[in-house]
C-alpha cells in the first residue's frame, strides 16, 4: 500500500497543535476565541433540540411497543436494512386465545357465544391498534428519525470542523505572539553595538542573524494567522446557516406532532365505537341468558348482599325493547297503576344513566337517583316495575345498580 508520508506527517503535526492549544485551554494557560452571542444561543437551541427529541422519540417507540425485546429487533431488523416481519398485537392473540376457547368449550353455549363476540371485537381493536401504529410510524417517528440521522449529523459535523478551525486559528495566535516576542527581544540585543574590548564581534553578528531569522518568522506566522482566520469565518458561516435551519425542523415536528395527535384520536374513537358495538350486542343477549331472576336471590329466607361485593343489573340483565305479560299496549299504563308491589322481593336500586320515558307506561330516570324496584310474574326480564313517590312505571334493568 502506497503512504503519502508527506501528508501523514502533516496531518499529525496539526492533530498534535490541536491537542496542544486545546490542552493549554483547559488549564488556562492559551487565550480561546469565543464566539459572539447569536451564535452561542443558536448552538444551545440546537442541542436542546437535539436531546428532546431523542426522548420523545424513545417514549414514544415505548408507547407504540411497550415490549423492549420486540423494540429491539425492531432495531436490528432496520440497521440491517431488512422488513420488519408482520407482528401480532396483543388485541389479535386475545381474539385468537378467546376464539380457540369457544371452538372447545362449544360454540353454542351462551359462554362460547359470548367468547365469539369478545374475540371478533379483541380483533377489531388489535387491527386499529395496527393502523395507529403504521400511521403514527411513518408521520411521527420517521421524521424525527430522520433529523438526528441525517441533518443533526450534518450539524455535528460541521460543529467539529468549526471547532478545529478555532483551535488552529488560536494556536496561530500563540505562535505569532511568541515569534513577536522573541524578535521584540532580538532586536533589543542587536540595537547594542558591542565593546570589541570586552566582547567578541562574533556575538554581535549572531544577535543580527537572529533578529532576521525572528523577523522572517513573525511573517510567516501572521500569513498563516490571515489563513485560518478566513477558514474560520467560513467555517463559522456555514454553521450558523445550519443552526438556523433548527427553526424550520421545529415547524416541520409541529407539523408532524398535529398528525400524530389526529392518528390517536382516530384510533382512541374507533376503540370507543367497537367497545360500544360489543357492550350492545352482550346487552341484547343476555336476557335469554338470565330468565327472569335479580343478581342474588329474592326470597324472604335468602341472606343479604353482602357489601364488600356489590353488583350492577348492567352486568346481569340487559335492556329489552318491550314488557310481556302484564297486558295488552293499550291497557299497560291502567294496569300499572293497579300494580301492588309483591309482599317480599322489592329492592332499592340507584339509577346509571339518565332514561327519557318512551310512553306513559315508563318511569323517566335521573342519574344517581334511588327508586324500588320489582318484578312481577311473566315479566319481560329485562324490564322492572320502578316507584318514586307516587310515581310507577316500568325502567329497563341496564339502567340501574341493584343495592338491596
Amino acid at each position: 500500500m502506497d503512504f503519502n508520508m508527506k501528508k501523514l506527517a502533516s496531518d499529525a503535526g496539526i492533530f498534535f497543535t490541536r491537542a496542544v492549544q486545546f490542552t493549554e485551554e483547559k488549564f488556562g494557560q492559551a487565550e480561546k476565541t469565543e464566539l459572539d452571542a447569536h451564535f452561542e444561543n443558536l448552538l444551545a437551541r440546537a442541542d436542546s433540540t437535539k436531546n428532546w427529541t431523542e426522548k420523545i422519540l424513545r417514549q414514544t417507540e415505548v408507547l407504540l411497543q411497550p415490549n423492549p425485546s420486540a423494540r429491539v429487533e425492531e432495531f436490528l431488523y432496520e440497521k440491517l436494512d431488512r422488513k420488519v416481519p408482520s407482528r401480532v398485537t396483543n388485541g389479535e392473540l386475545l381474539a385468537q386465545y378467546m376464539a380457540e376457547a369457544a371452538s372447545e368449550l362449544g360454540p353454542t353455549t351462551p359462554y362460547g357465544k359470548t367468547l365469539i363476540k369478545v374475540a371478533e371485537a379483541e380483533k377489531r381493536l388489535g387491527a386499529a391498534e395496527r393502523d395507529f401504529i403504521h400511521t403514527a410510524s411513518i408521520n411521527f417517528l420517521t421524521p424525527l428519525r430522520n433529523f438526528l440521522e441525517g441533518d443533526w449529523k450534518t450539524i455535528s459535523k460541521e460543529r467539529r470542523l468549526l471547532q478545529n478551525r478555532r483551535l488552529d486559528l488560536d494556536a496561530c495566535k500563540a505562535r505569532l505572539k511568541k515569534a513577536k516576542a522573541a524578535e521584540a527581544k532580538a532586536t533589543c540585543e542587536g540595537d547594542t553595538v558591542p565593546d570589541f574590548q570586552e566582547t567578541r564581534p562574533r556575538n554581535y553578528i549572531l544577535s543580527a542573524s537572529a533578529s532576521a531569522l525572528w523577523n522572517d518568522e513573525v511573517d510567516k506566522a501572521e500569513q498563516e494567522l490571515r489563513v485560518a482566520q478566513t477558514e474560520f469565518d467560513r467555517q463559522a458561516e456555514v454553521t450558523r446557516l445550519l443552526l438556523e435551519g433548527i427553526s424550520s425542523t421545529h415547524v416541520n415536528h409541529l407539523r408532524c406532532l398535529h398528525e400524530f395527535v389526529e392518528s390517536q384520536t382516530t384510533y382512541y374513537a374507533q376503540c370507543y365505537r367497537h367497545m360500544l358495538d360489543l357492550q350492545k350486542q352482550l346487552g341484547s343477549s343476555q336476557g335469554a341468558i338470565f330468565p327472569g331472576t335479580f343478581v342474588g336471590t329474592t326470597e324472604p329466607a335468602s341472606p343479604p348482599l353482602s357489601s364488600s361485593s356489590p353488583t350492577t343489573a348492567a352486568a346481569t340483565m340487559p335492556v329489552g325493547p318491550s314488557v310481556a305479560g302484564l297486558a295488552p299496549p293499550g291497557e299497560a299504563a291502567l294496569r300499572l297503576e293497579e300494580v301492588s308491589p309483591p309482599a317480599s322481593g322489592t329492592r332499592k336500586a340507584r339509577v346509571l344513566y339518565d332514561y327519557e320515558a318512551a310512553d306513559s307506561s315508563e318511569l323517566a330516570l335521573l342519574a344517581d337517583e334511588l327508586i324500588t324496584v320489582y318484578s312481577l310474574p311473566g315479566m319481560d326480564p329485562d324490564w322492572l316495575i320502578g316507584e318514586r313517590g307516587n310515581k310507577k312505571g316500568k325502567v329497563p334493568v341496564t339502567y340501574l345498580e341493584l343495592l338491596s
